[in-house]
């Protein structure tokens, strides 16, 4: 029975450590691409920029912001060439974890202006809009 307690123990705590390390790596990142913008300056400054939902096409669906197009992160590197890399990409998602990771990847493939929504949609202010199914 110690051997179990020992063994799941270890899961544990590498699952914390992963966890931890993960979030801490990204928040990393993230400053050091220097990309996050505050609400009011997404707001301000969006509509000369293209702006992109990385949430799933249901929470899309819900609720979004107002000129935005969905494409989910799970489905990013196959509608990449929905983008132009000489306009801005603005990028949001519940997640900042997920922002980053998908701007890592956009400036990978040549997009040099990607900024992402330094708060949680959920946390937006601004013009939002429904998607209505007919």
């Amino acid at each position: 029975m110690q051997v179990i307690n020992a063994i799941l123990y270890v899961v544990v705590i590498g699952f914390l450590i992963y966890w931890v390390g993960t979030w801490a790596y990204y928040l990393y990142k993230g400053r050091k691409m220097g990309g996050a913008i505050s609400g009011e300056e997404f707001e301000s400054t969006m509509r000369k920029a293209q702006i992109v939902d990385l949430r799933e096409k249901n929470s899309f669906d819900a609720k979004h912001i107002l000129g935005a197009r969905n494409l989910p992160y799970t489905q990013l590197k196959y509608n990449e060439g929905e983008l132009r890399p000489d306009l801005p990409v603005y990028l949001y998602e519940d997640r900042k974890s997920v922002s980053v990771r998908a701007a890592a990847k956009l400036q990978k493939w040549g997009f040099e202006d990607v900024k992402w929504l330094d708060e949680r949609f959920s946390d937006w202010e601004g013009k939002t809009k429904k998607t209505t199914k007919l």
